[in-house]
């Protein structure tokens, strides 16, 4: 028989053994009203939203932090250590965790983890390994934030997901997941000029959703894979970073600082806490003048060939109907680079630019210009005269922008900012343009530059460096006319964040669809601010080349390219664009209900609303005491939920056809609508 005191020691080192073999049960839980971040005794960890005292176990235990160490994954540590304390930061008050663990071939992992009173449905995590053994290693990757999200939900889709990285097909930024669904999101080059993008995951059910991301105040060229093999096994979700690195003895590498946001509904309120946090951080959008929103007419309807009679000649239809900017358009320059004028267009120079941006100002319009920065097409002067200003790869070879068959330009070379900010003297000052269209795919994120002559720190500065290009950019327009307006048109690609400081008017660029007209006013209210002026771009790229609900309803800026009179000039891209008396009378009709609304000046309120999962598709705009619904479907015959309105009764019209459709009362209320495609209602309360 054992003896009593022999069995106490047995149990007691099972314990011991138990604890330290890593178990399931909690070694450190963080915590508030929102979320719980469990970790075990190997550092696995698990995440809980408890959002609206309701418990979602958003991952089971897993090694959400790890490395590949020598091509071997590190994922297990055991835990050593743990402490708290208050922090107080550019992010305000908060509580930060610190977990320590050891891998068995000595590497050390810190996990910080910091909850702020400002962000309360939001974690940020610090992770910082060191080499405590006596023998370097090789770091080849290291993956943040890695869970495997699974929902009780039955109904397909299980999953909608925002996924902000940029691809050349130009895909949708808010997609629904199905089996066997994969996506990389990397933020740098995925393809030749298609990069850049905002580096935020976002994945959400019925029932809750969860978002990952990075907080760094440059871009970081990571992934965010965003897998889906079965409704079954779940949606894996990570962070992730290769580069290898060397680290000696008593050495430290730490990651990138990145988030974790739960949440109820879709994405927008992620987008919203990232763009607080970083305006924190010293990323904040700047103030958007009145011009921003006023409404535009593009000459691109009569493409590079255009003529500059056929312009002038429209400009008094566009005043008619009541747009307010005029935009010339590509085929002004002799080439991209050397942006001198055309001689065939403007024998004078720049005395026939000045006398054509004079006739726009007699017409009572604005004067914007399209422009491509950073290309420079071959055989150029620039190019002979100042090689040293392109972006070369790593064996030495140019950049191609396959769009205008173009090279890059360095945007972390001085030359190139010095370049770029004396043409832009020259369109504002000599010329007389108010504002800038900047187009082009390649905008948006640039590869690592290996040009020697330009004596980077390292390759990725030009990465990094590209946001000081737009401040430039920005800052010299706006110093020329404080009112000017810079769209920076990327042409299809999922903006960087780190861009959007630098412009007053994002568009939907090129967009394929009217759906994608509305889920980037969605995205970009949330990243740039509620009151946006996200500017819909042509019409006649929506739907039917004739959607003007799809931006009024969301409260975005109106624009078209029609040209003038009918049979002047057929579009080779979109075909017959012509002003005919039925489109005059349909395209002032919309002008008027954009005057009369200014819906961008208001407040969208894209947290009432899931974009994914509520049916029909809906958006919210609040402005001067009213609140105005766009509903969106291929055919809808049945109640819509009124979301958002105060303790008042309303009036309801459909202010499209002026329709009175009834009374409700708030603060939720249900209307009965039938409709096709779409309907607008403005909700005014009785007193």
């Amino acid at each position: 028989m054992i003896s009593k005191f022999l069995s106490v020691i047995i149990f007691s080192l099972l314990l011991i053994l138990l604890s330290f073999f890593g178990g399931n049960n909690s070694s450190v839980k963080v915590e508030n009203k929102y979320l719980q971040i469990e970790f075990d005794d190997s550092l696995y960890s698990k995440i809980v939203s408890t959002i609206g005292n309701h418990k979602v176990v958003l991952s089971n235990y897993s090694a959400a932090e790890y490395l590949i160490v020598d091509g071997e994954e590190i994922s297990k540590f055991y835990f050593k250590d743990s402490k708290s304390s208050q922090i107080e930061n550019e992010l305000g008050k908060g509580e930060e965790f610190v977990v320590i663990g050891l891998s068995k071939n000595n590497i050390q992992k810190q996990v910080s983890v910091s909850i702020y009173e400002n962000f309360p449905t939001s974690v940020f995590y610090k992770v910082t390994y060191k080499n405590i053994g006596s023998n370097k290693v090789i770091v080849n990757k290291w993956v943040n934030n890695a869970y495997c999200i699974k929902t009780e939900e039955k109904q397909k889709p299980s999953f909608w997901s925002y996924q902000g990285a940029t691809y050349e097909d130009r895909r949708d930024w808010v997609q629904p997941l199905k089996q066997g669904f994969e996506q990389e999101n990397y933020m740098g080059m995925n393809a030749s000029d298609y990069g850049g993008g905002t580096p935020i995951i976002d994945i959400w059910s019925r029932d809750v959703g969860i978002a990952i991301g990075l907080v760094e105040t440059t871009p970081k060229l990571v992934k965010l894979p965003v897998r889906m093999k079965s409704e079954e096994t779940g949606v894996d979700i990570s962070v992730e970073f290769e580069k290898e690195t060397a680290l000696e003895p008593g050495q430290s590498y730490e990651t990138f600082e990145s988030f974790v946001n739960v949440h109820k509904g879709d994405y927008y309120a992620t987008l919203k806490i990232f763009r607080g946090v970083m305006s924190k951080k010293g990323l904040a959008m700047k103030k958007f003048p009145k011009t921003s929103y006023e409404p535009i007419w593009c000459a691109w309807g009569y493409e590079r060939e255009f003529k500059l009679n056929d312009v002038l000649g429209t400009l008094p239809e566009v005043k008619k109907l009541g747009f307010k900017w005029a935009v010339l358009d590509d085929g002004w320059q002799t080439a991209e680079g050397d942006w001198y004028l055309n001689p065939e267009k403007f024998p004078n120079g720049d005395s026939d630019m000045k006398a054509f941006v004079d006739k726009i100002h007699a017409a009572g319009l604005k004067a914007k210009l399209w422009w491509t920065p950073l290309a420079v097409d071959p055989g150029t002067d620039l190019i002979k005269e100042h090689p040293d200003m392109l972006l070369l790869n790593k064996n030495g070879s140019t950049r191609d922008i396959t769009w205008w068959d173009s090279y890059y330009l360095c945007p972390a070379y001085n030359k190139t900012l010095t370049y770029t900010k004396n043409l832009i003297n020259k369109i504002m000052s000599v010329w007389g343009f108010d504002g800038l269209k900047i187009d082009g795919q390649h905008l948006n994120g640039v590869p690592p530059c290996y040009n020697p002559k330009h004596n980077h720190a390292y390759p990725e500065e030009s990465v990094e460096k590209l946001q000081e290009f737009w401040k430039m950019v920005y800052e010299t327009a706006i110093s020329i006319n404080k009112d000017a307006v810079v769209e920076i048109c990327p042409c299809g690609t999922n903006y960087s964040f780190y861009n959007l400081p630098y412009m007053n008017q994002p568009v939907a660029s090129d967009p394929l669809s009217s759906w994608q007209i509305r889920l980037k006013g969605k995205t970009l209210k949330g990243l740039m601010g509620e009151s946006l002026p996200y500017y819909g771009d042509h019409v006649e790229l929506s739907d039917k080349m004739s959607d003007w609900a799809s931006t009024v309803g969301i409260g975005g800026v109106i624009g078209t390219k029609f040209v003038w009179p009918v049979g002047v000039h057929k579009n080779k891209e979109t075909g017959e664009i012509s002003l005919t008396n039925e489109k005059e009378k349909e395209w002032k009709k919309w002008v008027i209900i954009y005057n009369e609304n200014m819906l961008p000046k208001g407040t969208y309120l894209g947290e009432l609303y899931d974009i994914g999962f509520d049916k029909p598709e809906t958006h919210a705009v609040s402005k001067d005491g009213k609140m105005y619904y766009a509903f969106y479907a291929p055919e809808w015959d049945g109640n819509v939920e009124l979301r958002g309105l105060d303790n008042k009764t309303y009036t309801v019209t459909d202010y499209v056809n002026n329709k009175k459709l009834g009374e409700v009362t708030g603060p939720i209320s249900s209307l009965p609508v039938k409709f096709r495609q779409s309907l607008l209602i403005e909700c005014e309360p009785l007193n």
